[in-house]
Order: C-alpha cells, then structure tokens, then sequence
C-alpha cells in the first residue's frame, strides 16, 4: 500500500511539472484526472486504437535513438565493452526507425480513421491491442537484439511481422465491408502497409541467410513503398480537409491524379535506388520535387499560419518538397559531373525533416482533439518542433564535411532532447481519461 501510495504521489508531481510547463493546459475543460489505478489505467488504453498504439510510440521514438546515439558515440569517440550488432548497424537504424517507431503512430492513426473514412463502426479492442503488443514487443525485442544477440533481432522481427499481418488483416476487412464511394485513400494507405509486410518479410530472410541485396530492399522498401506513401496519403486527404474547417474561404484542393502519378514515381525510384542506378534517379525526382512543390503551394500555406496547430502541419509538409529538390539537384550533379556532392541530406531532409516534424504535428492535433484539450499546439510541442527543425538541419551539414561523426552524434542527442518534454506530456495524456470527462 506504501508502495502504491508513492506512485500516485509520484504521478501527480508529474502532471504538476507537466501542466506548469504547458500553457494549453490551463485552458483544459475541467474534469478530474487524478491518476487511476494499474486496472483502470489497462481499460483506459484498451479503450481505443490510438491510445496503445501512441503511448508504444512515444516510447519507440526515445528507445530508438538511444541506442544509435551510443552506437554513434562508440564510432566517434569509442565505448570500451559496447557490444555490436550482428548486422551493419546502419541497418539496424533503418530498419527499426522506418518499420517500429512511424508505423505505430500510423496503425494508431489509422486503425482509428479507416472505419470513419469508410462508414464502418469502431474497431474493438481484440483487433488493435494484438497490433500493439506485437509491433512495440516486436520493436523491443528486436531493439535489445542489437546488443549482439541475433536470435533476439530475429525473433523481435517476425513478431513486428506478425503485428502487421494482424493490423493489415483488420484493415482490409474494414475496406472489404465499407460501401462507401470514396476508397482511394483507404487503399493506398492499406498498399503501402502490404510492402511494409513485404520488407519486414524480406528482411527477415537477410536475417537467415539470405545476400545483403534483401536488407537494402527492405530499407528502400521503408522510405518509398512503407512511410512516403502513407503520409503524403494522408496529408492529401486531412491538410486540405483540416485548413478548410479553420480558414474562412479556404478552397479544398484534392487532385485525383497525384497520388497515382506519385506511387508510380516512388515506386520507381525505390528500384532504381535498390539497384543503385543513381544516373537515372532525376527521371523521377525532378518530376516528384515539382509534384510536391505544386501540392505544397496549392494549398496555401500563407493561409494557415494561424492557429499554431494549422500552421505546423503546412511548415512540416514544405519538408516534402523541399527534400525532392535536394534529390533532384544531387542526381542531376552526379549525371553531369559523377559527383555525389550531398550523401544522405535529401534522405534526412525526408525522414528527420518531413517524417519527424509531421509526426509532431500531427500526433499533437490527434492527441488534443481526442482526449477532449483545446484545439492548440502547445509550449510543449512548440519546443519539440523547433528543435526538430534545428536536429534536421545538423544532420544535413553532416553530409557537408569536417567532422562529420561529430555531427551524427550532436543530432542524436538532439533529437533525444527535443523530444524527451513531448513525450512525457503526450504519455501522460494516453494514461488519463479525457480531459473533458467524456469516454474514449
């Protein structure tokens, strides 16, 4: 009973911490949130997907780059006794970043979404917890597998495998059922989580045995058949939507022929990068940074500078295109003069630019409109984006020369430290009923 009294003490100090450092928070409607008991806490998470699923999330996004922060440490300065993995530990990164941490704000996001697209009633709770389980335990199993202990990343793998299977299963069912006209969205998001299933697959097979081509399959597979796919899906259907109910006159702009035109193009050039056939790489990412482009002035971002919620997710999308141009000049300058001047700064304009800050934003707007708070993007989530933006900045200079170790590892620990206050407050969100008292 001590024990317990002292984690409800502990709990309520930090909610104290938290509420003093988030001026959204004062303005909350007002509902008892004291800290529930272990039992509640379990039927609160299973009370809906996104509960779960996000909370599994924000712990991902500091347990992942932990690890590669000391992993870059180790490279840089050097760490007596840290243990290596049994793969090249830029696998490992790419693999558990593109296939744990995004894809479980994205099952949360979309196992609560896809039956509102299509009409189709709530998912229970023996549909999405079996997603949570699998792909968070998976992710940690596979996490500690890193510390040289290969049957563990073989193990940790296939149960993310079979997290996916679990929630790509339920997802189509809710497309099968759905009689709604509009399902171009559903699919091509429900596409984009079958490659997922197809990299993890493939990987798994490098895991046993198979040549190093799979595993480099499998990333490409990640950044442009998994992840790219799904956020520019879901940005075509909800910035559009989300900036019309807040900006007076706004015109909804939803081109029908983008989202086939970009799968092509990505489609294409995730083969074209697996097979390192970098000469013709500007044949589809000229035309991808100027379809970007086009999407991102389209919708008016001059328009939605207010409020702060609005404006992130347009400033987190000009990242898009911003990396396609990055892309583009670099394929261009290695067809003229052979030389690969930018390394790996378009793909972290992409995945810590675009990838993270729209993570931020929109995991922040979900996260306040379902658990009852204002409608705002607070001072906590503030500092997470603008640090963001700073940690993207510093990986692409790395690319540039000098020290370039040294600037690996100050962005991994930046983006630890941006992130550490976000993560603590939306944590404490998913383990406490709605702020205004109502279920869910």
């Amino acid at each position: 009973m001590q024990v317990m009294g002292r984690v409800r003490v502990a709990m309520a100090l930090w909610r104290t911490i938290l509420i003093q450092t988030d001026d959204t928070m004062s303005e909350q409607p007002s509902a008892d949130t004291t800290p529930l008991p272990l039992a509640d806490i379990s039927r609160l998470l299973a009370s809906t997907p996104h509960r779960p699923l996000f909370l599994a999330g924000t712990i991902v996004v500091m347990l992942n780059m932990a690890w590669w922060a000391v992993e870059l440490t180790w490279m840089r300065f050097g760490l007596a006794g840290w243990p290596q993995p049994s793969i090249p530990p830029v696998y490992g990164h790419a693999m558990l970043i593109q296939y744990g941490l995004f894809p479980l704000f994205m099952f949360g996001f979309l196992m609560t979404t896809f039956p509102r697209w299509l009409g189709c009633p709530d998912l229970p709770r023996t549909r999405f917890l079996p997603v949570a389980g699998c792909i968070f335990g998976g992710y940690v199993l596979a996490n500690v597998g890193l510390l040289d202990l290969a049957w563990l990343l073989k193990l940790g793998m296939a149960l993310m495998l079979v997290g996916y299977g679990v929630g790509v299963w339920t997802l189509a069912g809710v497309l099968r059922a759905s009689v709604a006209e509009r399902r171009g969205h559903a699919r091509s998001a429900l596409t984009a989580l079958c490659l997922g299933m197809l990299g993890l697959a493939i990987f798994l097979a490098y895991l046993f045995g198979a040549p190093a081509e799979c595993a480099l399959l499998a990333i490409n597979i990640g950044t442009f058949g998994l992840l790219l796919p799904i956020y520019f899906t879901v940005m075509h259907r909800m910035l559009p939507f989300f900036t019309g109910n807040m900006v007076k006159g706004y015109p909804v702009i939803r081109p029908d022929w983008s989202m086939p035109v970009v799968w092509v193009l990505l489609l294409v050039h995730l083969v074209l990068a697996w097979r390192n056939e970098i000469g013709w790489l500007y044949l589809v990412d000229v035309p991808l940074a100027l379809v970007f482009a086009w999407h991102a002035l389209t919708w008016r971002p001059w328009q939605a500078m207010y409020p702060g919620i609005l404006a992130v997710l347009h400033l987190a999308f000009a990242w898009l295109p911003v990396a396609f141009v990055l892309f583009a000049i670099q394929d261009v300058v290695y067809v003229t003069s052979g030389s690969f001047i930018l390394g790996r700064a378009p793909l972290h304009a992409l995945g810590i630019g675009f990838f993270g800050s729209m993570l931020v934003a929109m995991v922040t707007r979900v996260t306040q409109g379902h658990s009852g708070r204002p409608m705002q993007f607070g001072k906590v989530a503030w500092l997470c984006f603008v640090l963001l933006q700073v940690v993207a900045l510093v990986r692409i200079r790395a690319e540039l020369g000098g020290d370039v170790y040294l600037w690996l590892v100050i962005a991994a620990y930046g983006w630890l430290l941006a992130f550490l206050p976000w993560v603590l407050r939306s944590a404490w969100i998913y383990l406490t009923p709605r702020a205004d008292g109502k279920p869910g």
